[in-house]
This record gives C-alpha cells, structure tokens and sequence, in this order.
C-alpha cells in the first residue's frame, strides 16, 4: 500500500495495491501495521456505507465534536466522487483551508481524515457507493457541520450551488463565521 501525506498535515491519500490476473483483481483494502508504519495507529470502531442516486449529490461538510470527534478512512466502491477535508482546527496554521481528491472504485485511493476536520463529497457519478470506516460511534448530540457552500472556505466544487442536490439539513447547516470559537 503507498501512503503519501497530502498539503495538510495529517491527511493522507492511500492506493492499495491491485494483483491481477485473469478472474479481476485482488486488493488489501485495510492493513493496521502498513498505517501504523505511517504513523497513523487509529482504531476504526464502526463502519458506514452511504448510497447517492444522482450525479451532483452533496453530503457534508459534517464532522462530531469532541469527546465524539471522527478519524475517516474513505472510499469508494462504486462510482467516483470529489472527496474534500478541511481544516477545522481554530489553532492550526492550516485552519480554514482544505485538500480535495477524486475518489472513484477506479482508482481504489482512500483518504485518511485526522480528528478536527470536516468532511465532505460531491458524486461525480449516479449510483455511488462510499464506505468509511470512522474511530468512534456516532453521536446525535456530537454531530456538526459547516455550509458546503461557505465563500470563505473556497472550495472549488464541481456543481454549482443551484444544481447541488442537499438534505434538507445539510443545506440549513451554518458558515464557518456563525459557529462560536470557529471563526
């Protein structure tokens, strides 16, 4: 597996190695001591699956707040989506700034969130499947987000904002600016 650390500190891309022959393929999606080599030792405790019918769809930016927080190791097993992290960290020298990456079962990469992010995708394809393992339950209470929209976040999505398909509660979520101690 080749593990490589993206502009953000702590966010890594990984790419499982494929062996082929002639049935398909064979892939080692998760290895806790090729991560723990990479300094990334988190344990995973719940996996989650989410399916989105339409090309454009827009889940996020979501993350659970501490003692709840959420380490994710992304990706996608079927279709293709732009898989956005950002930094969520009021005392980081990154704060407000994020990385994207496109995730598709083509390419087999998965993205690896640290704790004080908030995460975010837009399908690229219809009938797209994204399985995330996360490193605590979720918690209703905890839960969060952030305006996938935000003007100050900068994001560069691949649908505008009239043609994103949101949950109701996804599109009610606050800017940046509006959350206390985030700004």
């Amino acid at each position: 597996m080749q593990i490589k650390e993206l502009e953000i500190p702590g966010v890594f891309l990984l790419a499982p190695r494929r062996f082929h022959d002639c049935r398909g393929y064979f892939s080692e999606l998760y290895n806790a001591k090729a991560l723990a080599e990479a300094g990334i030792d988190d344990v995973f405790v719940q996996d989650n699956f989410s399916l989105s019918s339409r090309a454009g769809t827009v889940r996020g930016l979501h993350y659970q707040v501490a003692p709840y927080s959420q380490v994710k190791l992304v990706r996608v097993s079927r279709g293709r989506i732009l898989d956005v992290a950002v930094d969520l960290r009021p005392s980081s020298p990154n704060y407000k700034r994020h990385v994207s990456t496109e995730l598709s079962a083509e390419n087999g990469f998965q993205i690896y969130i640290p704790n004080g992010f908030g995460h975010g995708f837009c399908t690229l394809e219809p009938d797209t499947e994204l399985v995330y393992k996360v490193s605590s339950h979720y918690a209703p209470g905890a839960e969060a987000g952030v305006l996938w929209s935000d003007p100050e976040l900068n994001i560069d999505w691949p649908v505008s904002e009239r043609d994103a398909i949101l949950s109701e509660k996804d599109a009610k979520l606050p800017l940046l600016k509006e959350i206390v101690g985030m700004s």
